[in-house]
This record gives structure tokens, C-alpha cells and sequence, in this order.
């Protein structure tokens, strides 16, 4: 028993002595600089990572101004559509006032002695109850008046009781616009300052050169048998937009006809083929019937990111024409180099 002890002892002495090397080897390791695997230096973020992810912030920043522009706007017009209906109520009114005005002023005028003494001073009593009922029937006119009076107070704080409402709103939605506003100011900036830190090589990496190579990176698909595929003339006539736009600039919130961002340019497309689209690309993509990606024809909106923030215009060949960003004109690119996310055909 006592050997069987002390042989366990040895064992575990021995267990503990080995660890001991292990952890003196691990530290001359750490101290000569070999940390291993779990201490491996991190890779160096690739040129042109953070200018990408700048913009893509920079983009989903402006779509949700988009958003809140466009319903800024709606604001605005409901507000002046309030303000002009209360104007005219407000005509409405005074004209009521003046009518109830020259009403009471007759029965003023008509006023005085008790109906009853009147009637037994009269000389012609006849005369005098036709008088009556005459005056009978302007009280009548009198409280109509009246009523019509009530109804325009009514009406017209009724209007002001909605614009107030819509003021609030506008002013909301201004507060949004600042708020996405100096968003995409602050991520364009810091991409700008990005860029500039980077090679030349770099720059031509990431923003591909200028418009006039974007313009003849198009011509290839610029004819008629690709147009033919479209599914109906809008769609046609809305790749031929996007083709003649190659090489505008992009600018943020722009929907042409010389600038546009992503959404923009789509929205300016389908509106010269007389097709109205929402502003965002949030909305976009429901504005017509979900095509699956082996389904894509020319026209056909296609989508990127998880956050839906990107757009372009399918136009054949596993192509689309695009507004990149800033750094980029809108440009013909595969539809593989970003996230797909979905694809929107316009009926």
C-alpha cells in the first residue's frame, strides 16, 4: 500500500515537473517572440477596404435621406394644399359673416315694441301681420345664417388643426434630412481622406478610371438584339437611358439628368419611359414582381447587401449599368461583384 502510495507520488511529481518545462519553453517562447497562433499578428486590411466600406455606410445614409426627403416633400404639399383650403374656407366665412350681418341689421331696424302691442296700435292690422310674418321668416333666415357661420368656424379649425399636424411632421422630417445629411458628409469625407492616402494604382483600383471608359465599357451591349430581350418597351427604353447616362457623375441625392446616386439613376430611367418609381431603393424593390436571378432580363432592377442599399439596371450578359459612388461614374459593372440580394422586374 505504502509502495503503491509513493509510486503515485512519482507520477505525480514527474506529471508536475513536465509541466513546469512546458510553461518555462512557453515563456522563452513568448520572450523570443513566437506567440503562436492564438497571438498571430493581424492581416493588414486590404487597399481600398475602408474606402468600400465607407461608401456603402455613406449609401445607406442616403437612401434613408432619399426616404426622408421624399416625405419631407409629401409634407410640404399636404401643407400647402391645407393652407390654400383654408383660405378658401376662410372666403367662405367672411361671406357668411356678411350675410348674418345684414340680417341682423334688418331685424334691428324691424325691432322694438312687443308683437302683441303692436298688433293693437296698428291702424292697418292686416298690413302689420304680413309684416310679422315677414319678419318670422328673416328670424328663420337669420338663424340659418348663423348655423352656415358655426360650420365655417368649424371647418376652417378643422384645417388648421391638420396643418399644425403636418407642421410637426415637416419639421420631423427636416430634422431626419439634417441628421442623414451630416451622416453622408462625414462617411464621404473620411473616404475622400482614405483615397487620398492611397497610390495612384490604388485609385484607379477602386474608382476604374474615368467616364470616358465607362461610356466605351458599355458599347458592347449597346445594340439592338440586347434590347430585344427586354420584356416589354419600358424596360427597353429604360436600358437605353442607362446607356446614354455612362460616364455621368454620381452625386448623392441626385436623380439627373446630368448626376444621379444609385436609386436616382434607376428612378430617371423608368420615368423617361413614362413609369413612375418610389425614391429609395427600400421601396424600389417592391415596385414590381420578384424575379429570381437566373430569371433576369434587361431592366430588371437588381439589388444589393443584406440592407437592400444598392441598385442598378439589369442589362444583359450578367451585367448592369450603376451610380457607384462618388469616386466612379455610372458605369457598367457584373452584377457578381457586390452581395445580391434580389431583383425587381417592372410591370
Amino acid at each position: 500500500m505504502a509502495a503503491h502510495r509513493r509510486s503515485r507520488q512519482h507520477t505525480v511529481g514527474g506529471t508536475t515537473a513536465r509541466a513546469a518545462v512546458t510553461v518555462v519553453l512557453a515563456g522563452t517562447a513568448t520572450a523570443a517572440g513566437f506567440d503562436g497562433a492564438a497571438h498571430a499578428a493581424p492581416r493588414p486590411t486590404p487597399p481600398g477596404a475602408d474606402v468600400s466600406r465607407l461608401y456603402r455606410e455613406a449609401e445607406v445614409a442616403t437612401e434613408k435621406y432619399n426616404g426622408a426627403k421624399e416625405k419631407a416633400d409629401s409634407a410640404r404639399q399636404r401643407l400647402r394644399h391645407l393652407q390654400d383650403e383654408t383660405a378658401r374656407a376662410q372666403a367662405r366665412l367672411n361671406k357668411a359673416r356678411e350675410v348674418l350681418g345684414t340680417v341682423a341689421a334688418a331685424q334691428y331696424r324691424a325691432g322694438g315694441l312687443d308683437p302683441a302691442l303692436r298688433l293693437m296700435l296698428s291702424d292697418d292690422p292686416d298690413a302689420y301681420l304680413d309684416g310679422a310674418a315677414l319678419a318670422e321668416r328673416a328670424g328663420s333666415r337669420h338663424h340659418a345664417e348663423l348655423g352656415r357661420v358655426r360650420a365655417r368656424l368649424r371647418e376652417i379649425e378643422k384645417l388648421r388643426g391638420a396643418a399644425r399636424v403636418e407642421v410637426k411632421t415637416l419639421t420631423t422630417r427636416r430634422a431626419e434630412l439634417e441628421r442623414h445629411k451630416r451622416t453622408v458628409t462625414e462617411k464621404l469625407s473620411a473616404a475622400r481622406q482614405a483615397l487620398s492616402r492611397m497610390s495612384p494604382e490604388e485609385r484607379v483600383r477602386i474608382t476604374g478610371g474615368s467616364g470616358r471608359a465607362a461610356r466605351s465599357a458599355g458599347g458592347t451591349v449597346r445594340d439592338a438584339a440586347a434590347l430585344s430581350q427586354a420584356p416589354n418597351s419600358r424596360a427597353a427604353q429604360a436600358v437605353a437611358y442607362a446607356h446614354q447616362k455612362l460616364g455621368s457623375p454620381y452625386v448623392w441625392g441626385a436623380t439627373g439628368p446630368d448626376a444621379f446616386d444609385c436609386s436616382g439613376l434607376v428612378l430617371a430611367a423608368y420615368r423617361s419611359a413614362g413609369v413612375s418609381l418610389p425614391r429609395t431603393t427600400y421601396a424600389q424593390i417592391d415596385a414590381g414582381r420578384r424575379v429570381s436571378r437566373s430569371e433576369l432580363l434587361p431592366g430588371d432592377l437588381v439589388f444589393f447587401y443584406s440592407g437592400i442599399s444598392h441598385v442598378g439596371l439589369y442589362i444583359g450578359n450578367g451585367q448592369m449599368i450603376h451610380a457607384p459612388n462618388p469616386s466612379a461614374p455610372v458605369r457598367v459593372a457584373p452584377v457578381d461583384q457586390m452581395p445580391f440580394a434580389g431583383a425587381t422586374r417592372v410591370v
